[in-house]
Formats: structure tokens, C-alpha cells, sequence
């Protein structure tokens, strides 16, 4: 599947990016907010694309900026797509369920979509994806969602405040961006966008037990695919300043005890391996999976980058003194021994390690394709 997309800097843009890497499908061509505004540039890019990804728009702020940054950018992707020699398959647009609710956000989006819909004299498919409040991963606190709100206090030590309690559809942001691909069966997502009906108070209430629990290191409960994503989208603002995790070592004449992995309930799976010096182990990502890490015996660095990024950010670690290293999703890591003595490192895993569907997206923490030339176009959020 090529794809091409508005809007790539994002969040639903971000999130798409990574599963389109996780899916190993070529990188999407993208579409900056200066390239929309040449409408041949848009139709050479667009040229025989099989789907184009409309993520990008306005979601706060003044009503005039607002309506204006919803409907230009499509009118300026149709009439880019009336020159295109060989106009894409499919045109999907990223609206809400918000559309045509009388308010400057809703009915520019209706605006938006009526206008997109014109794709379909050039042969275009049109498909109008109507979304509701998503939420995930390095969210926009104050902008994308109350859940990134939330976590963003939390994770500096404030509380939530719940002004207005109401009642939410919370769908998960690579749900969303799976359906908007097309993605296939078989992973961590799931294209008929479930959503958890929750009150605000009620996320308020759980991403407050996340955080006093994980303080301490230990897991909270984690019962549902919902909740594991939520505190995967709380770690994802504890990364890195939270991390290392000192953990206490008891000793006596028997010799030393640390307890490593204390969870809430939940399954999980625990397993040690050993290195030999030189060796690095992980390089890859994960979707949706909660992972630790925690050198007992010998010297190591731990390397992590996020998904599309450049920067490596790396935590010395060593079995003289035990500390967690917890992997946030969508973040590519290893751990290299870089002792001169064997390494021994304990994994824990909040599932159970299924081979047909693993959650695990090979590549290298040295390698990235960046999106430095894309955070600036803007997009959903």
C-alpha cells in the first residue's frame, strides 16, 4: 500500500507513520501545509498513489482560524487532485464525529468533507472516517485530549482537575489510524475502533491510581486492552525523566534479594537471559506492549529512540546497583553489554508472548528514517 498524507506531523499523523513502519510499508509521501498551497506540487506527489490520508486540520482555538485551518487545507487538496495525471484509488478523510454540530470545529469539518467528497468526479473513492476523542501516546496535553492533559500533570506531580464531568467515547489513536490506512488483521490494533464510554471523572480517577502506583515502580492493574493503552499514554510523559527506577537490594548472610516486578493483578511474563560482551539485544519497537528491564549482573547501556526520530537517549545500568528501565510503546531499544563479563538481564512483560501475533517491529536503535522534516506541517491535533 503507498500512501500519501496531510497533516504528518500530528498525532493521528505521528501514529499513523509508525504503524505504516510496523506494517513494513513503504513511507508514506508526504504532504506539507507550503506544498498544499501549489496545487501542481500536489498533483505530482499525489500521481499514483493508492490512498491519501487527509489528517490535517485545527482543533482549538480562534473560531475564524479554526474553520479556516479545517477548509482550506482540503479545498487546496482537491483542486490538487483535479490536475493529478493519476489520481489515487482512495481520498479517506480524518473527520469527527463532532462534524456539523453547530460549533466553528464541527461545521468547518462538515464543510471539509462535503468538499473532499468531490474527489470522486476525478475516480477517486471518497471515505469519510468519522472520529471521536482519541487518545494515545505523546499527546499534546491542553490540546489533544483531556486524557494527555491528565497524564501530563500527573506525570509532574499535580492533580486533575474535573471542571465539567461528562461522559467520553475514548478510541485509541493507532485504533484510528488503522482503519484510516486499511490495515490488515493480525496486531496489536483493531480497525473497528472500540471504544471505552467513560466520564471524565472516571479517567481522572484511574490515571491517578497509574500514577501513585507506578511511583513506587510497581505495576498497576492492567485488565483490558483499554487500560493498558492508558498507561502506555501516562508512561509515555513519565519518558525519560522518570527513568532509571532505583530499586532496593536486601542482603544477609545468604547473599542479596531485589524485587524486581511487582504487579497489580494481570498477566505477565518473566524471563532472564545472559549476554556475552558486545552483544546487543532488542533492536525493535513495540505497539501496545508494557516491558522492563533490569540488569542483575554485570555492566550494560540501555538505547532508545523514538519511532522516527533521531535522538538516542541511553541509560548506563549495572547489576552493582539494580534499577528499572521500563520501554515505552513505539520507542525502538536494545540493551548492549559493554563489560567485559557476562550480562544478566531480567525481562518482564505485561503478556504473555504470543508467536503469531508477537508485538514486536525489528529496528535498529541506530537507524532512523527522521520526521524532522514533517513536525512542522501540522495535522489532527
Amino acid at each position: 500500500m503507498r500512501l500519501a498524507l496531510t497533516g504528518a506531523g500530528g498525532f493521528l499523523g505521528w501514529h499513523v507513520r509508525v504503524l505504516v513502519r510496523a506494517l513494513g510499508w513503504p513511507e508514506p509521501v508526504v504532504l506539507t501545509r507550503t506544498d498544499l498551497t501549489q496545487p501542481e506540487v500536489v498533483a505530482a506527489r499525489l500521481a499514483g498513489v493508492d490512498r491519501v490520508l487527509h489528517l490535517a486540520g485545527v482543533n482549538r482555538g480562534d473560531p475564524t482560524e479554526v474553520a479556516a485551518g479545517n477548509v482550506e487545507p482540503s479545498a487546496a487538496l482537491v483542486r490538487g487532485l483535479r490536475r493529478c495525471p493519476a489520481p489515487p484509488k482512495t481520498v479517506v478523510f480524518a473527520n469527527s464525529t463532532q462534524a456539523g454540530n453547530g460549533t466553528a470545529y464541527g461545521d468547518s469539518k462538515s464543510t471539509a468533507a462535503a468538499t473532499l467528497a468531490t474527489a470522486r468526479e476525478v475516480g477517486s473513492a471518497f471515505i469519510d472516517v468519522r472520529l471521536p476523542n482519541l487518545y494515545g501516546e505523546h499527546g499534546r496535553p491542553f490540546y489533544n485530549s483531556v486524557v494527555a492533559t491528565f497524564c501530563r500533570l500527573l506525570a509532574e506531580g499535580g492533580e486533575p482537575d474535573v471542571r465539567e464531568d461528562r461522559e467520553l467515547d475514548l478510541v485509541h489513536v493507532t485504533d484510528a489510524a488503522a482503519r484510516l490506512i486499511g490495515a490488515p488483521a493480525g496486531g496489536p490494533w483493531d480497525v473497528t475502533m472500540p471504544a471505552l464510554r467513560v466520564t471524565v471523572r472516571s479517567v481522572a480517577e484511574l490515571l491517578s491510581y497509574f500514577a501513585t502506583t507506578y511511583r513506587t515502580g510497581e505495576i498497576p492493574t492492567l485488565s483490558d486492552r483499554h487500560q493498558v493503552r492508558i498507561f502506555n499514554t501516562y508512561r509515555s510523559h513519565c519518558f525519560p525523566a522518570h527513568y532509571p527506577m532505583p530499586l532496593t537490594r536486601r542482603s544477609d548472610q545468604r547473599g542479596g534479594l531485589v524485587e524486581v516486578v511487582k504487579t497489580h493483578g494481570g498477566a505477565g511474563q518473566t524471563f532472564c537471559s545472559t549476554s556475552y560482551p558486545g552483544v546487543a539485544r532488542g533492536e525493535h519497537f513495540h505497539l501496545a506492549k508494557v516491558e522492563r528491564f533490569v540488569v542483575l549482573r554485570g555492566t550494560a547501556v540501555i538505547n532508545l529512540r523514538r519511532v522516527g526520530h533521531d535522538e538516542v537517549i541511553r541509560f548506563p545500568v549495572s547489576g552493582d546497583a539494580p534499577v528499572v528501565v521500563d520501554m515505552p510503546a513505539m520507542w525502538v531499544h536494545n540493551i548492549v553489554n559493554i563489560g567485559s563479563d557476562e550480562l544478566l538481564t531480567l525481562f518482564w512483560a505485561n503478556d504473555l508472548f504470543d508467536p503469531s501475533q508477537p508485538d514486536t517491529y525489528v529496528e535498529p536503535v541506530g537507524e532512523s528514517t527522521s520526521m524532522a522534516a514533517v513536525m512542522m506541517a501540522g495535522g489532527r491535533g
